[in-house]
């Protein structure tokens, strides 16, 4: 492993940089293209159906159980679909404003393709025992560049509901725009909790997305070796829910609105520049996937109480860094399939909901929870490191409870449009 880290830190820079980008490149987009092709079996397989199963090159019909296998599975309509999207025609309406027409489906990419740096997907045992992550970019403000850049990603929305000059694209623009910010900041409060029990008080502050890990995993039935998503499941719903609302996904695809908006912000685009708003749309599930299991999950940690070195010692791999690795990749993918199906589930299983009610939730339901959540957590962070004793629990046990009978008493009735 020391010769392999020896020869990646000889290359050069820039070298480095290249080989960085294709393997972003070479992985983001085959896994935008299976999710297609994997969201329509779903979906066939949820509504009784047989989904994609006809398309097979001629030349592959002969071989047997294997050829036919492959058609029921659909595998070459993701290669027909991946032809078309390139080799079809790519027309410009003449009443949009091309550059910036254009330019929307490429600045949806750049958050996409960036964010992944960031996120760790593995680690590795060196040679004194210790992990390693496994991250193009170990960046001590992780979270901080995730949530930065993917920020980013509603311009790719706004300038192509805008630049299209067509009414219906321009309101799927204006409604993603709406969207994003308003649970964005659902979303960044729910973080906070976590962040405020990893940096206990003294120690060296630090928003890595490994060190959330790593305060995860402990050893045995011990308070520390719990996943975050068992003492914060509060955090973890409100995250996801604005994780869902975030990657303009259904319930929350008020951006597209087929129903009422024909297609929404991509109404006039085709072909590959069509194409690659939804390998971003994927890229995003994808990193966001990956980010809630590495906040709320345990990351690369098979089990509560059971880290990965101590399954690495159990199945003797220690002195294996190099297959210690590709376990850690094997457990942390794995969870990330787990999530993009329940994307998918969602969309197949939950209807859309009204403009109003998405804003309703957001603001009026979803911001406040994640206020007092992080209160909560706050004050409860604060008794145990000062151990204040049962006394305190209990007071804050009241609080909660008292707040949340207000809560439920002042909030507005049913409201029908």
């Amino acid at each position: 492993m020391n010769a392999v880290i020896q020869l990646w830190s000889g290359l050069h820079p820039l070298l480095q940089m290249a080989i960085k980008g294709l393997c972003v490149i070479g992985v983001l987009f085959p896994i935008g293209g299976a999710c297609s092709l994997v969201e329509r079996k779903i979906s066939a397989w949820m509504q009784g159906r047989p989904g994609p199963n006809r398309a097979i090159p001629f030349w592959f019909a002969w071989v047997p159980v294997v050829g036919p296998l492959l058609q029921r599975l659909g595998v070459f309509h993701l290669m027909a679909d991946g032809g078309k999207m390139f080799l079809k025609e790519d027309p410009v309406p003449g009443h949009v404003n091309k550059f910036y027409f254009v330019l929307a489906p490429v600045v949806a990419m750049i958050p996409a393709l960036t964010t992944v740096t960031v996120v760790p997907f593995g680690a590795y045992l060196d040679d004194a025992g210790k992990l390693v992550p496994l991250v193009l970019a170990n960046l001590d403000v992780g979270i901080l560049a995730v949530f930065a850049v993917s920020s980013l990603g509603v311009y790719s929305l706004i300038l192509a509901g805008w630049a299209s000059n067509s009414k219906y694209p321009f309101l799927g623009g204006v409604r993603a725009s709406a969207q994003l910010i308003s649970y964005e900041l659902s979303m960044t409060l729910a973080v906070l909790p976590v962040f405020l029990w990893v940096n206990a008080p003294g120690a060296t502050g630090t928003l890595n997305l490994f060190a959330v890990v790593q305060a995860q995993s402990g050893s045995g039935l011990s308070w520390h070796s719990l996943w975050f998503i068992f003492y914060m499941p509060v955090a973890a719903l409100v995250f996801l829910v604005s994780l869902f609302a975030e990657t303009n996904r259904l319930p929350f695809d008020m951006a597209e609105g087929e129903a009422d908006l024909v297609g929404g912000f991509h109404t006039e685009y085709g072909s590959l520049k069509w194409g690659l708003f939804f390998v971003a749309e994927y890229g995003h599930m994808t990193v966001g996937s990956g980010v809630f299991i590495l906040l709320f999950l345990g990351g690369w940690n098979p089990l509560p109480g059971l880290p990965l070195a101590d399954l690495a010692a159990w199945l003797h791999l220690t002195h294996l860094p190099i297959v210690v690795g590709l376990l850690s990749i094997a457990i942390f993918l794995a969870k990330v399939l787990f999530f993009i199906f329940v994307f998918m589930w969602v969309r197949w299983t939950v209807p859309r909901f009204r403009y109003d009610q998405i804003m309703k939730l957001g603001w009026q339901k979803l911001l406040p929870l994640a206020i007092g959540n992080l209160i909560v957590y706050a004050i409860a962070i604060a008794i145990h490191q000062l151990q204040l004793g049962l006394l305190a629990w209990v007071g804050l046990a009241a609080g909660v409870v008292i707040a949340a009978l207000a809560a439920l008493a002042l909030s507005p009735g049913k409201t029908t449009v």
